[in-house]
Parts: C-alpha cells; structure tokens; sequence
C-alpha cells in the first residue's frame, strides 16, 4: 500500500508504517501526480482534494487531520466511491487558546465586556462554554441552532453590536445563510467603535478587500486575523492595519495536531476492518509545566503569547513585494516551522491560587504538583 501524507501531519510514520509505504510531501503542493500508485491520501487544510487532484488515481481512502472540510468536494469522493475521514473537534481547544490570548493581549479587561461568537460548532460552543463559566456575557449568532441548544442566540444585528466577536463559521457560499463575505464592506461600517474582532475560522468570512478599504477610511477596530483571503498570498498591505497576524496557526497545538492525526488513523482502521495496529501516542507530558499566575489575563498569555506569532509572520513578510510567490513561500515556511504549542491543559499552577477556579474551568491544572 502506498500512503501520501502532508509533512505538517505528526505520528503518520508511527501510526501507518505497519500498513504501507509512507512519502511525506509539502500539503500545498500534492499534485495529482504524487498519488499515480497511492492508496491512502493524508491532508491538512491546504491541500484541495478534488476531482483534479484524485481522478487518475487509485486512491481509496481520505483522510483530513482537520475540524473543517471545505478544502474537500466530499461529492465528488461519494460519487467516486473514495472513502473521507476527518477529525472533527481535534484542534478546537487549540483555538480557543488562541482567542483567548489575542482577547487577554488587545482588550484586557474582556472580562466585563461582551463576547459574541459566530458559529457554536466544534470550537464555537467550547469557547462559550468557558466563557460563561467564567461569567462572562456572551452572545451567539448561529441560525441552525435554537434557543433550547444555546440560550443567548441572537440575530445577526444584535451581535455585531459585540464588544468583542469571534468568527467560528465553516465557509459556506449557497443556502439560506451564507458565510462567504459575511463580513463585508457594510458590517464592517456597522461595527462597535473600537471592538476587537477575531477570525481564526474561514479567511473569506470577512471580505479582506473591503476590510483593507474599511480601514484606509478610518475604522477604528481592532482586528485579528489568523486565517486570509485569499491563503496563502496574503495582502502583504492589509498587514500594517491587523492588530493581531499569524498564518493560520490558531489550531496548531502539539495536543490537537496528534488528536487530529489519530482520530483519522482510527476511521482509516474502522474502513480497512483491522482492529490491531500502534497503539495511539498522546503528546509527551515529560511533566507539566509549572505555571506563576496572579491573574487569568497573566496566565493565559505565559502559556501561549499570540503576539510573537504575529511578529514572526510580520518579520517574515517585510519588505515583500504584494502579490509575489515570495509572499506564499514564506506563509507556508512559518507553518511549517511553527514552534511547538501545549494547551492549557499542560500548565499547572504553582502558586497563587485566587483564580483556581476560572483556571480550572479554562483546562489549566490547579492541583499542586506532587
């Protein structure tokens, strides 16, 4: 059996070795030749699998290490009988970290602010789940929901008058509720002075074009961008106006990328009718990190400061050309290079214990280390 797998996908040697040979290959670059002979495709985000990439190959199995599938026609493998697994939920911790610490960095006292969140899906409902139990005043926009799910559904009119919103919208471009350009030219003018707004789900939820002009006539939020439109050549002139920009890195944790890896090892065993293979390995603990926190704000940006993300990717991008491939290669090198990232869930406190209990409802560890 002849596996392709993306670079960036950790554990694919340990886990599929017994089952075939393995080539790990840049994601962006699998091309339809690299799968003549394969029969096991492994992605991330970045590679669109489609009719192009897959029809002159044998290939019987996909699988996404990722929470979204809008990279993958999920049509075109039912009709072609290819069989797609993905990871549903693997990295949304990850990204609720993430938010956080872009919140903790741009609006310290977020706390007292509120919150409102588009999409109440994978990452979406835990984010809010932790905020509100931290008693924080939250409001969502998801129009597949009703209010027995999740009791501060509001329209779409009243969220955008959030203190703060994140976007955790898959992309979509049909149906009665469109996420593509949702954020164009017109909410952008109808935000609240001065709110923090976040995307680390869909880069064309928010109309990069109209966001740039938004700002060249004086908008006055504060944005973070973690995902682009479009990726990876990315408006190098957008840059200077985003408080907060990193190459779609929200997810990235060592926790999320192994979840991820596993869950589609799992549905691949399931498919194939094997029930031995390697046993899952979780991230190394090699001990939890202890922590020093007065406060949550403390805590959360000594485990993952966003902001040297954001300076790595605007070092990387200086005094690029707009629109050159040099603007993509250096997008997809900071990915590829990306440090590694724990979740919360590897910090333990070490003292102060004021704030245990927003600590422990965030996945922090409070118990004093043995």
């Amino acid at each position: 059996m002849k596996i392709i797998a993306d670079q960036n996908m950790p554990l694919v040697q340990e886990l599929f070795a017994e089952f075939g040979d393995i080539e790990l290959l840049p994601g962006r670059e699998i091309c339809a030749a690299d799968l003549l002979g394969a029969d096991l495709l492994l992605v991330r985000s970045v590679t669109q699998v489609n009719q192009q990439l897959l029809a002159d190959s044998n290939v019987k199995f996909v699988g996404s290490a990722t929470i979204g599938t809008d990279h993958v026609d999920r049509d075109y493998l039912h009709a072609a009988g290819i069989e797609f697994a993905h990871a549903p939920g693997c990295n949304a911790e990850a990204v609720v970290q993430y938010d956080l610490s872009a919140i903790c960095r741009l609006m310290p006292d977020w706390q007292a602010k509120t919150i409102g969140i588009v999409g109440c899906g994978n990452v979406g409902s835990r984010l809010y789940k932790r905020l509100l139990a931290l008693g924080v005043n939250c409001v969502v926009y998801d129009p597949f929901l009703d209010v027995d799910s999740v009791p501060d559904l509001v329209d779409f009119d009243t969220l955008i008058g959030s203190d703060i919103i994140c976007l955790h919208t898959p992309l979509t471009s049909d149906g009665e509720y469109p996420t593509y350009h949702l954020f164009d030219a017109e909410v952008l003018a109808r935000l609240k002075p001065d709110c923090l707004l976040i995307n680390a789900g869909r880069g064309a939820v928010i109309d990069n074009k109209a966001l740039y002009a938004a700002f060249k006539e004086g908008l006055s939020a504060q944005v973070v961008l973690d995902v682009w439109e479009p990726e990876p050549l990315v408006d190098v002139n957008l840059m200077p106006f985003i408080a907060i920009g990193t190459p779609h890195i929200a997810g990235y944790s060592l926790e999320g990328k192994i979840k991820g890896t596993h869950m589609v090892f799992e549905a691949f065993k399931q498919w194939a009718g094997m029930t031995s293979g390697t046993d899952y390995t979780a991230a190394p603990e090699e001990g939890r990190h202890l922590l020093a926190a007065d406060d949550l704000n403390q805590g959360i940006v000594a485990c993952y400061d966003v902001s040297q993300d954001s300076r790595r990717m605007a070092d990387a991008m200086q005094n690029l050309e707009p629109g050159s491939r040099a603007i993509a290669k250096a997008f997809d090198q900071l990915r590829r290079d990306y440090p590694v990232r724990r979740e919360f869930s590897h910090y333990q406190l070490s003292a102060n214990t004021n704030h245990s209990a927003g600590f422990k409802c965030l996945g922090f560890v409070v118990d004093r280390a043995d």
